[in-house]
C-alpha cells in the first residue's frame, strides 16, 4: 500500500479536528478521548512522513538522520519524538550512543562539561539547557563505542572513588575519543566528574586532551588520553587556561623539532606537552614566560639531559 503524503496526512488531522468540535460540546468524557485517538496516530504519522522513507525506515534511522542534518545543535526530546513517530524514542536514542558509538550528550552533560571549561560553542547557550536537550558533538560513527561502553559498564559498578573510575575508563581507552556522555555514566551520574577528569590533567599529569586544552582538532565535548603515562612531576598544575594560551602561541607544535598532533600515527605515538624553562622544583612558576611546548620526545630527551 502507497504511503500517504505528508499533505494528505495534515488534511485528515484537519478534519478530525473539525469533527471534534461535535465532540467538545458534549459531555461524555470517553467519547472526547476515543475521538482524539485518530488525531494522535494522524500526528504520530505526519512526523513519520517528513523524512522520506528512502532517507531513513526506522525510529532509530530518523533521529539518526535529524541529528546529522543538525550537529552540534540543541534538538529538544519533543522534537524526537515527531520525527521518530514512537513514544520509545529515548530508548532508540541510547541505541545510538550506546551499540552504534555515536557521540550523542544531555543537557546535563553540556553544562558540567561548560563548568569545567571543557565545553564552549558560541552557538549553544548553556544556560538554558535542560535535560531533555541533545547535542550530537561530530557527524562521525565511532564504531569502537559500544565496545566502550561495555568496558563503562563494569568499571562503573566497582567501589572506587570517582576519580579512579574515570582513569581507569581512560586508560582502557588510550588514544580513543570518549564523549562527556560516556564519562558521566562511568561516575554513576556524578556532577563531579567534569572536576574530576580536569584534576587528572591539571593536577595529576595525565594528558587528557580536549578542544580547548590542547587539541583544538578534536570535536566540542570529547577527551582524548594521549598516553598511559603521567607527566614530569615537576610538570603538573598548570592551569587549563595557561596551558591553551602557551599551546596557542606555540601554535601547537613543538619549540624544539616542530612536530604537531596532525604528524600523529601509530608507529610514533607522542603528544605535546608542557615544560617549565626555570624548572618548578627550583622556583620557576606556571606562568606563559616560563612555560614551552614540546613534544614527549624532545620533552623526555631534556629530562635525561639535565639528569647527566
Amino acid at each position: 500500500m502507497a504511503k500517504k503524503s505528508s499533505e494528505l496526512i495534515r488534511q485528515e488531522i484537519a478534519k478530525l479536528i473539525t469533527n471534534f468540535e461535535l465532540e467538545l460540546a458534549g459531555k461524555d468524557l470517553r467519547k472526547k478521548v476515543l475521538a482524539l485517538v485518530p488525531v494522535f496516530r494522524n500526528l504520530k504519522e505526519l512526523g513519520k512522513s517528513l523524512i522520506p522513507k528512502e532517507m531513513a525506515r526506522a525510529a532509530r534511522d530518523r533521529i539518526l538522520h535529524y541529528f546529522l542534518k543538525y550537529p552540534l545543535t540543541v534538538i529538544g526530546g519533543d522534537e524526537l519524538l515527531i520525527v521518530s513517530g514512537i513514544q520509545e524514542w529515548a530508548r532508540r536514542l541510547r541505541e545510538l550512543r550506546v551499540q552504534f558509538g555515536w557521540h550523542i550528550i544531555n543537557g546535563i552533560t553540556a553544562k558540567q562539561m561548560y563548568d569545567e571549561g571543557d565545553f564552549a560553542y558560541k552557538g549553544i547557550d548553556i544556560s538554558l539547557l535542560v535535560p531533555e536537550n541533545y547535542i550530537l558533538l561530530a557527524p562521525v560513527q565511532d564504531r569502537d563505542g559500544a565496545h566502550r561502553w561495555n568496558i563503562a559498564n563494569g568499571i562503573r559498578r566497582k567501589g572506587s572513588s570517582v576519580r579512579d573510575k574515570l582513569l581507569e575508563f581512560f586508560r582502557a581507552n588510550v588514544g580513543k575519543p570518549v564523549s562527556g556522555e560516556e564519562l558521566r555514566y562511568v561516575a554513576n551520574e556524578k556532577t563531579e566528574w567534569a572536576r574530576r577528569t580536569r584534576e587528572l590533567r591539571t593536577e595529576l599529569g595525565w594528558p587528557i586532551a580536549t578542544k580547548n586544552t590542547g587539541r583544538p582538532d578534536l570535536p566540542v565535548g570529547i577527551y582524548v588520553l594521549h598516553a598511559d603515562r603521567q607527566s614530569h612531576e615537576h610538570d603538573r598544575n598548570i592551569p587549563d587556561s595557561t596551558r591553551s594560551e602557551v599551546l596557542r602561541r606555540d601554535r601547537y607544535a613543538c619549540s624544539e623539532c616542530s612536530w604537531s598532533h596532525s604528524e600523529w600515527n601509530p608507529s610514533d605515538p607522542r603528544f605535546l606537552e608542557l615544560h617549565h624553562k626555570k624548572h618548578h622544583v627550583k622556583g620557576g612558576d606556571n606562568t606563559e614566560n616560563n612555560l614551552l611546548t614540546l613534544c614527549t620526545k624532545c620533552h623526555d630527551a631534556l629530562h635525561r639531559q639535565k639528569t647527566k
